[in-house]
């Protein structure tokens, strides 16, 4: 992509969450009240989306939910990096979901809970009450959703034999296993000097005695991180190692086909490869190949 694109595309996340944020500001002044079905009214969500996690002690809510927002904002930065073709509106999408999802995350880390204000009221059906991020996130959800249908042939081109889950099977696992492995025992060393860290403060402070409920929520909580990190290697090194099995893949394509006397077309290249794959230089490579054959089958 240009810069010019790229720009527009993390200016939509910094955007996101900078109205998010004035639209609570404002919220935070507003005393309650109606606008026809509209229900302006001030409620400290404590949870995620919907109050969902609202059982979890206090203060490791507010780390979980805090710590998982910026673990999804690194996933989106390897997204924007790793998807291979422009498709702005996959990308806004991504930026306008992730930014909603940030909005709440400073939320959290300031204040311990979501700021959450507008709700409709329809006769006797009364909606949750959200936020302009929540809001954000919905029309992010969207516009991806709309994006996969719309540019799928672009995302996934028909008839592509590189288009396989797999390409090489067994590299790709060894690449994976690889990335789970370093991505677990780098976690396992954060759990371990967290919960030390943990128990040791709840000593201090004094409340030793009643630190199995958050020493287990703790662990439960950090096991839920450290299993979707796991995911999000194994799908991103399945991704990365897709991308480097491709264009030696084709390449060993070209050369079975051109030792049968296939593809030995002067009038269209020899190898193409994929915009963004690396390895160009076989392209350079299989042009000779095929010269070679050519002029070796005319003597």
């Amino acid at each position: 992509m240009k810069t010019r694109d790229w720009i527009l595309v993390v200016a939509t996340l910094f955007l996101a969450v900078i109205v998010d944020q004035a639209s609570k500001n404002w919220a935070l002044e507003q005393p309650e009240r109606w606008l026809g079905p509209l229900h302006l009214v001030l409620v400290q969500n404590d949870g995620a989306m919907l109050g969902l996690f609202s059982k979890l002690p206090a203060f490791l809510r507010v780390v979980t939910l805090s710590t998982s927002g910026f673990f999804i904002l690194s996933l989106y930065a390897f997204l924007q990096f790793l998807v291979p073709v422009k498709v702005l509106r996959l990308r806004f999408g991504l930026s306008l979901l992730v930014g909603g999802i940030l909005g709440n995350v400073l939320d959290r880390t300031y204040y311990g809970y979501v700021v959450d204000f507008i709700s409709f009221q329809f006769g006797n059906i009364h909606t949750p009450i959200w936020n302009i991020a929540d809001m954000i996130q919905w029309v992010g959800y969207g516009l991806l959703i709309f994006s996969l249908f719309k540019d799928g042939k672009e995302l996934w081109p028909d008839q592509d034999y590189r288009n396989k889950f797999w390409i090489n099977k067994k590299f790709q696992l060894k690449y994976a296993f690889i990335f789970i492995t370093s991505g677990v025992l780098i976690s396992l060393i954060c759990m371990v000097f967290s919960y030390t860290y943990f128990k040791l403060a709840l000593t201090e402070l004094g409340v030793y005695d009643d630190h199995a409920e958050y020493t287990k929520a703790f662990l439960v909580s950090f096991g839920i991180l450290v299993l979707a990190f796991s995911i999000s290697l194994f799908a991103i090194a399945k991704f990365i190692s897709h991308r480097i099995a491709g264009p030696v893949y084709a390449f060993e394509r070209f050369l079975s086909a051109a030792l049968d006397g296939k593809g030995l077309d002067e009038e269209t290249k020899a190898l193409q490869l994929r915009a963004g794959d690396d390895f160009r230089h076989l392209e350079v490579l299989a042009e000779k190949i095929r010269a070679r054959i050519i002029e070796i089958k005319k003597d």
